[in-house]
């Protein structure tokens, strides 16, 4: 007996020396749809989106090494800045052979896929922004500490950054900023995961060294709003009014750089998809639809 496309499986593939595991669904003959998560979390965020969009579209949603299910090995035996991620993401691409796909991104996930695309904008069908920074205006006065450490990585700048890398800030990427009425829409069992995940021996040092170079994919926003202005994707922005690390300022930011553009901002926080999955997803096909039909470059919409 066959097995049903539209489930999503869960399977393991080699890629650039290393265990790279993914979630996908759908027929890998339609248009494909690469979804890439963000700290702390792992393909797991994508679970309610995956088999309603493998209507649509064929679905990959990879861990990146350091995170979920892949392969962590250690800052010394694996250079963890987010161009090097881009590598490996883009060894897994070539080993699932894919050409051409709608590239998804939030959060750490945004540098990885920016590094992506600016390599080769033609094989970019289409781009989904969820709560992904690509602009100074998304960057609100906590940034400031961190800011600072990007500039001059000393002790005393360290010492300065707020404690994150713990079961409480990995909870607050998820309910951080957000009232009780909205708190109790958030399924605790994720931040159970991702810290169970995170807590992995090594990983503190992994993580941090990620969080060090987001400085580079600061330096990189001219270069990605030049991507933007220049080669134009079709975008759709999908974005929690109550984000608590990234401002809803962004959101006019990209409205500034692209010309084919849908934004729709919810009642939520960061972890969007937690709470507002159903939304999300067919407002996700939606838009893969109109684009694959020229609907969507045609409308010039803001």
């Amino acid at each position: 007996m066959r097995s049903d496309p539209y489930k999503t499986r869960h399977e393991t593939i080699r890629a650039d020396g290393l265990d790279i595991f993914y979630r996908h669904a759908g027929d890998p003959d339609r248009p494909a749809i690469l979804l890439l998560h963000g700290y702390p979390t792992s393909s797991h965020v994508y679970r309610n989106i995956i088999e309603p969009l493998a209507e649509t579209a064929y679905v990959v949603a990879p861990d990146m090494p350091g995170f979920g299910f892949s392969s962590a090995p250690s800052t010394d035996a694996y250079d963890y800045t987010f161009e090097n991620l881009a590598n490996t993401i883009e060894a897994f691409i070539e080993a699932l052979g894919l050409e051409r796909f709608f590239l998804y991104i939030t959060d750490f996930g945004a540098p990885v896929g920016y590094h992506l695309a600016t390599r080769r904008p033609d094989r970019i069908l289409g781009l989904i922004v969820q709560d992904g920074n690509a602009h100074e205006e998304g960057l609100g006065p906590d940034w400031d500490a961190p800011k600072a450490f990007f500039a001059e990585p000393t002790d005393n700048n360290r010492a300065k950054l707020p404690d994150w890398m713990n079961f409480e800030g990995t909870r607050n990427q998820y309910i951080g900023g957000l009232s009780e009425r909205l708190k109790v829409l958030f399924p605790p069992e994720s931040w159970h995961l991702d810290t169970e995940r995170l807590e992995r021996p090594g990983n503190t040092d992994i993580q941090f060294e990620l969080f060090t170079d987001y400085g580079s994919h600061i330096a990189r926003f001219p270069a990605i709003q030049a991507y933007l202005r220049n080669h134009g994707p079709a975008c759709l922005v999908l974005w929690g009014r109550h984000d608590a690390f990234f401002a809803v300022d962004e959101i006019m930011a990209y409205n500034r750089d692209l010309h084919a553009i849908e934004i729709h901002v919810f009642e939520s926080g960061h972890m969007l998809l937690e709470t507002h999955h159903r939304q999300c997803a067919a407002h996700i096909a939606h838009f893969i639809h109109e684009v694959e039909t020229g609907v969507f470059r045609d409308s010039e919409r803001r």
